[in-house]
């Protein structure tokens, strides 16, 4: 990623500048042990490390914009799955976890990679990514929750920012033995430097190993009680570990798969950790009688949170939940859910619909035990996926039937109802569905698409109505930004939907994109005197940035049809190339499913949940 590099050489060419006056041959070595251990570093959260516990190169405010820009990024290239369900899922359960930490009242965001590999990592400023290629590998949430918790610890341990000080710590007096034994070998055999040398970059290595290892078990542990805290399984971290351990073995090549080189796993390590795992749940135990005694007290589970009406918040802090532990229904609630969820990723990620189609329907055909409810909701996602609409309905409307009140089954009998040709039926089962669930995004947004496609003005002050009380929390999600941007465009606010549509590219990583946009919209003669101003306060704080990606020679790209559908500002459809606030789609009556564009992992007949 571009904003990426850009970090680490800023930061590398800084710490070389330090060594520069010890020895001019160091400077090479110098230069390329910062970056091996950046490499290293970057193994263990796939990040470069760019932070200082002393606030001297990074300051938490600083952390924070490069964990935000690398997510307009990842934006931008369409790594990011921004489905709102998974979206608000993801959020949900990771803060469950963070109020359950050491730290929680510090600010994270989670979201979900396109990528079938199998790993997560953390980013400066609370940043979170779980690929989906790890979330359909889990068969528990307790699994997913482990991973999260895991990384949760390496931010709330401050592992990033204390990586990057012990590798300036340990260059300098490395250097510096270097530099004697070069003198003292001077005149000699070449060998002799070269040993110097050798040693150096040895000592620089093996240090760095120790301390990776050093973070990962106390990330381990930090996530265990976290687990624990949250009534999740603490013994998920060590069976988690264990499985990929045993199914991820290096190939014939050499070649090590990508978990386990980012989270190396060994006998010990998982030893440790179910050792720990043990300790804390007869902690746990202890406490339940209590728990017990006022359960009618208690908060509700993240899960929970998206399935009972009323509930507008999307953070669990906003419940209590600092001071909650779920008991054990709340688990059961909540694996079902997840079980859904799981699915929902299987179906966004595939890169053939018939494929993913076939994957449900000969299972489900073939193996008894295949046929639970996560399944059967994956079928139908997968019928809608494939363009059999009215199949879609059957099975929805199935689900739905044994389940009511659950507002994901909902949400896919109107997608289903809109993408068959029903939407009078669509549109007033969401609205129905706004009266019972106000202000959840997930619903907003998808109800939105809905309006949007019928393309008129009615619809367009309905969804003004329906997004702007959300926009107040939700200004740096580009969804909602282009759907906002669609919808005050149809109703004749031109000003405003350029506004909007400028939000939406910033926030996808476009960032030259929003300030030209911007400035487009100074020209207009019909601005009013708080319009303007408000446009050049953002032109403002966007020059500084734009010129600084200038300075280091990373160009927007070419401002071809895709970028230009922003400007147009049309919804998103179900195209997996033409999506989200950086899309080009047109105004089709197809269905609003959002579906992915990257495979994840190899469909199989196997079962699993």
């Amino acid at each position: 990623m571009r904003c990426v590099k850009v970090i680490q050489s800023e930061l590398e060419s800084r710490l070389c500048m330090r060594v520069k006056t010890l020895f001019p041959a160091l400077i090479f070595f110098a230069c390329s042990v910062l970056t091996g251990i950046g490499h290293v570093r970057a193994a263990d959260v796939n990040l470069p490390n760019i932070g200082s516990s002393a606030g001297e190169l990074l300051s938490p405010e600083e952390a924070h914009q490069y964990g935000a820009s690398m997510l307009h990024e990842m934006r931008s290239l369409d790594m990011v799955l921004d489905d709102p369900l998974l979206v608000a899922y993801i959020n949900a359960l990771g803060y469950r976890l963070v109020a359950h930490s050491d730290k929680p009242d510090q600010a994270f965001t989670f979201f979900l990679a396109r990528d079938d590999i199998i790993n997560a990592f953390a980013a400066p400023g609370g940043y979170i990514a779980v690929y989906t290629g790890l979330f359909v590998t889990t068969t528990t949430e307790s699994e997913l929750a482990a991973v999260m918790a895991h990384e949760i610890g390496h931010i709330t341990q401050n592992h990033l920012a204390r990586a990057f000080e012990d590798a300036q710590k340990a260059s300098l007096p490395i250097a510096l033995a270097m530099l004697g034994a070069l003198i003292a070998t001077r005149g000699g055999s070449g060998d002799a430097g070269t040993a110097a040398i050798v040693s150096g970059m040895a000592a620089m290595q093996q240090r760095q190993i120790n301390f990776t290892r050093h973070d990962e078990t106390e990330a381990d542990r930090m996530g265990i009680q976290t687990l624990a805290r949250a009534n999740f399984d603490p013994n998920a971290m060590a069976g988690f570990f264990q499985r990929m351990q045993q199914a991820l073995r290096p190939s014939d090549d050499g070649e090590v798969p990508e978990f386990l080189r980012t989270h190396p796993v060994s006998t010990s390590r998982i030893s440790d950790a179910k050792s720990r795992a043990e300790a804390l749940s007869k902690e746990v135990a202890n406490r339940t009688p209590l728990l017990e005694s006022t359960a009618g007290h208690t908060a509700p589970s993240s899960s929970w949170l998206l399935l009972q009406p009323g509930q507008a918040g999307k953070n669990p802090l906003a419940y209590g939940a600092a001071t909650h532990v779920d008991l054990p229904h709340d688990r059961e609630v909540s694996q079902r859910y997840y079980e859904l969820m799981r699915e929902r990723v299987r179906v966004l990620t595939a890169i053939n619909p018939n494929a993913i189609l076939g994957y449900y329907s000969d299972n489900l055909r073939d193996n008894p035990s295949f046929d639970t409810t996560a399944n059967r909701y994956g079928y139908a996602l997968a019928l809608l996926y494939a363009h059999q609409p009215e199949k879609a309905l059957v099975q929805m409307q199935k689900l739905g039937a044994a389940q009511s009140d659950q507002l994901v089954f909902q949400i896919g009998i109107a997608q289903s109802e809109f993408s068959f040709g029903r939407r009078d039926a669509a549109l007033k089962r969401y609205a129905e569905l706004e009266t019972n669930y106000p202000r959840n995004r997930a619903l907003a947004l998808m109800h939105s698409d809905a309006l949007l496609q019928q393309a008129d003005a009615d619809s367009a002050h309905k969804t003004q109505e329906l997004l702007r009380p959300l926009l107040l929390d939700e200004s740096d999600d580009p969804s909602m930004q282009t759907n906002f941007a669609r919808a005050c465009e149809l109703a004749g606010d031109k000003i405003r939907a350029g506004q909007a549509y400028a939000e939406a590219a910033l926030y996808s990583g476009h960032v030259e994109d929003a300030l030209n946009q911007l400035k487009a919209l100074t020209s207009r003669a019909d601005l009013d005197y708080y319009q303007r101003a408000r446009i050049e306060a953002r032109i403002t704080e966007l020059t500084p940035y734009v010129l600084e990606l200038r300075r280091k020679h990373i160009k927007p790209d070419a401002q071809d049809a895709k970028r230009q559908g922003l400007r147009a500002g049309l919804g998103r459809d179900n195209d997996a190339t033409e999506r989200d606030s950086n899309t080009a789609s047109s105004h089709k009556s197809s269905t609003t499913f959002c579906i992915g564009a990257n495979a994840c992992t190899p469909l199989s007949s196997e079962r699993n949940n």
